[in-house]
C-alpha cells in the first residue's frame, strides 16, 4: 500500500471522523471507501454521442419491430434472460430518475 499525507480542513477532518465512527469503521478505512466510492462513480458514467444515440434508437425501433413479430410467451422469455441490476442504496430519486431518463 502506498502512503499520501493530506491537510484537510478541521471540520471537514471532524465530519470524515463522525461519519466513520457511526460505520463502526477507522478514519482510514473511511476516507479510503469514500474515495473507492467517488473514482468507481467517476468511471461508471460516461457521456454518449449523438452518433451513438441515433444509432441506439435505429437498433431500438429494429427490436421492437422484431418483437411485433413474436409471440408473448418469446417476448416473455426475453424479458426473463435480460439482466437486472438492482439500484443502489446510496444513490437518491433525483439521479436514478435521470440515468433512466436518457437510458
Amino acid at each position: 500500500m502506498n502512503q499520501l499525507t493530506l491537510q484537510l480542513p478541521g471540520t471537514l477532518h471532524q465530519q470524515l471522523a463522525n461519519l466513520a465512527e457511526g460505520e463502526g469503521v477507522s478514519l482510514n478505512q473511511y476516507i479510503v471507501y469514500a474515495l473507492t466510492r467517488q473514482v468507481t462513480l467517476a468511471y461508471s458514467v460516461s457521456s454518449v454521442s449523438e452518433e451513438e444515440i441515433q444509432q441506439q434508437q435505429l437498433l431500438f425501433t429494429s427490436l421492437l419491430q422484431e418483437l411485433g413479430k413474436a409471440s408473448s410467451s418469446e417476448i416473455a422469455a426475453a424479458l426473463t434472460e435480460r439482466d437486472m441490476v438492482p439500484i443502489e442504496k446510496e444513490l437518491d430519486s433525483n439521479t436514478v430518475a435521470l440515468l433512466q431518463k436518457q437510458i
